[in-house]
């Protein structure tokens, strides 16, 4: 650990993959750059381990080759709901199934080659326009950035908590060693819930369970999915549930003065979308090129930008979460139609534009309406 320096041009804290993104991408714009957590890594997180073909190379634009990383490729996503089923390839390049302890550890080390000073174990205890209070003692910093996850204490003390809206849900998380079954990352929806398969890697799947009930768990959900049953039982769970919370969260704004909100503190969109990393890396790039040009509402506006496919995709989702009787009809109607479910992938990692997928949506309607 680097000790605290008396000034930075960039404090960021949060050391999770938020936090690690916006050091990396200000480094690369010759900034220099001071990074805090409280924890010590390898730091998780309850997530579905899974990264989009987009979050790929969103990532190659911070330096960062996650293809190298010990993780498992994945040709597309493959929907799932009682007796109907639909699949689609990307239409460029994989996702990659990572362990989010991996995916937490390659950073760190590229941060560290980056020349970001790195204080674990450091308590940051508030902010003031000269700095922020870091183990007791002030650090000035030029900006500031709030990487500290959906909870956000920089958010408050920013003053920034206002929002459009706000939604939850809750996941669990556990890893299975049985050897990935298909070449998907498979969703399987039930009526209160979905499951998510990711393959990570050659003999281990990561299953992550996401519903309404804060209360509902694995072990009680599984039944309700006998196929995903039967093919974990032999091998039982090889550690204990991971929960966290799922939010849809858009703020009014993610900057003011010289501090800005990325990742989960600056908004999310539902995990339903798989499109955390990717955001968060997108992100970091913004906020990176607002810094070296001293002004922050460039990040602001690109913030907004960035978020638009994403919030649009997961309220989409979400629908078929809350209707189920929409979700079996439009499934049904899109394993009839492949090529449609094609499309809105295509749409989903950023390869399709807005106007075609509209033109998709038209024809899924309008397939439902006939079937």
């Amino acid at each position: 650990m680097t000790p605290l320096p008396r000034a930075t041009d960039l404090f960021v804290i949060g050391g999770g993959p938020a936090g690690l993104a916006a050091a990396l991408a200000a480094r690369r714009r010759g900034l220099d750059v001071t990074l805090a957590d409280c924890a010590v890594p390898p730091i998780d997180k309850a997530c579905g381990e899974g990264i989009m073909p987009d979050g790929l190379a969103a990532a190659r634009s911070l330096g960062l080759d996650l293809d190298a990383a010990a993780g498992h490729p994945f040709r597309g996503i493959r929907f799932r709901d009682r007796d109907s089923a639909v699949e689609a390839a990307f239409p460029n390049g994989h996702g990659l199934g990572l362990r989010r302890t991996a995916l937490h550890q390659l950073m760190v080390n590229q941060a560290i080659d980056a020349g970001v000073r790195l204080a674990w174990g450091v308590r940051v205890s508030g902010i003031t326009p000269e700095g922020v209070i870091a183990d007791g003692r002030l650090v000035r910093a030029r900006w500031i950035a709030g990487a500290d996850g959906g909870q956000s204490p920089v958010r408050r003390w920013a003053g920034l908590d206002a929002c459009h809206h706000e939604s939850r849900r809750f996941g669990f998380r556990r890893h299975y060693p049985v050897a990935p079954w298909g070449q998907y990352m498979e969703i399987h929806w039930g009526d209160r819930c979905q499951l998510y398969i990711t393959p990570i890697a050659a003999a281990e799947v990561c299953v992550v369970l996401i519903s309404r009930d804060p209360r509902l768990r694995l072990e009680d959900a599984l039944p309700g999915f006998p196929e995903v049953q039967g093919r974990l039982a032999a091998a039982g769970p090889s550690n204990l549930e991971r929960g966290g919370v799922t939010a849809s969260r858009r703020l009014k704004a993610v900057y003011r003065g010289n501090v800005a909100l990325l990742g989960d503190a600056s908004g999310s969109v539902d995990a339903i979308t798989g499109e955390g990393l990717c955001l968060l890396f997108q992100q970091s790039v913004a906020l990176a090129a607002a810094l070296a040009a001293g002004d922050l509402s460039l990040y602001q506006a690109e913030h907004r930008r960035i978020g638009r496919r994403p919030e649009w995709m997961a309220g989409l989702m979400l629908q078929l979460d809350r209707r189920s009787g929409l979700r079996s009809r439009a499934i049904r109607a899109l394993a009839g139609r492949p090529n449609l479910f094609a499309g809105m992938l295509a749409m989903h990692v950023g390869e399709l534009s807005t106007a075609d997928f509209l033109a998709n949506g038209l024809s899924l309607g309008w397939r439902m309406l006939t079937l």
